[in-house]
């Protein structure tokens, strides 16, 4: 990681896991643009004693993840910020339904999650990547309900086609589990449901992103061939390049 000159996590009342994701070194050595791309946790929570510093980014597009029942069950970013909205429903077997037993490797079982995010939810990948590629909808904030797994595979992708390697997207992956702590506590007074008998759906080991994407180029070659694969063109990955990273 490069020497921050930007506050990477940017503290809200109500997002607890809202932070810039740029400042790291990628391709050619140049430098991925701050300000351009935030990933977050859900941002229906944001007040009032959050909406200057909001408004201050000057986002311009919100990428929800998350599917038609927990925009409807929670809400939606306000309308207010004027921001272009985009449901982008990132499709998962549900996390409930698998197995996670003492025996299980935790990041293992971490890492086949993201794999399946990247099978069953391409739609939503490719519609998220383009979104990033493009300057018009920049800044972008990318967020699902916690901002850990379906935003942090979105981001993943994003950072390594911008040459970001594997360990330090690993590291900006982990900074969620410190998140996490009051995020949780927020769930356990709000949604208990949410948390207790999911505990282990609540961290962020680095070996599981590494994992990830590891499985990812064994399975297509590179990240750039699997975003290709999915329908990115060279041409989005090029402008992509040329606006997220320094010159």
């Amino acid at each position: 990681m490069v020497a921050e000159s930007y506050s990477r996590n940017l503290p809200f009342a109500k997002a607890y896991n809202f932070r810039d994701v740029g400042g790291y070194s990628g391709l050619d050595g140049r430098t991925v643009r701050w300000r351009r791309l935030f990933r977050s946790d859900a941002l229906h929570r944001l007040n009032e004693d959050d909406a200057v510093a909001f408004s201050a980014l000057g986002v311009r597009t919100v990428i929800d993840l998350r599917r038609p029942h927990e925009v409807e069950k929670f809400g939606r970013v306000s309308e207010a910020y004027g921001v272009d909205y985009r449901n982008l429903v990132l499709h998962h077997v549900d996390w409930e339904e698998i197995e996670h037993s003492d025996g299980i490797v935790h990041e293992r079982w971490l890492a086949d999650r993201y794999l399946n995010f990247a099978e069953d939810g391409r739609e939503a990948l490719l519609d998220s990547l383009r979104l990033i590629a493009d300057p018009a909808a920049g800044p972008v904030v990318v967020h699902c309900m916690a901002g850990k797994d379906r935003t942090g595979t979105v981001c993943a992708l994003a950072l390594s086609l911008l040459g970001v390697p594997d360990d330090v997207i690993a590291a900006d992956y982990a900074l969620t589990t410190e998140a996490m702590r009051p995020l949780t506590r927020h769930l356990l007074e709000t949604n208990p449901e949410a948390v207790l008998g999911n505990e282990h759906m609540f961290d962020s080991p680095p070996e599981a992103m590494n994992m990830f994407l590891t499985d990812l180029r064994a399975l297509h070659g590179s990240v750039e061939n699997y975003v290709r694969e999915i329908g990115l063109t060279a041409d989005e990955i090029s402008t992509m390049r040329a606006h997220l990273l320094e010159s």
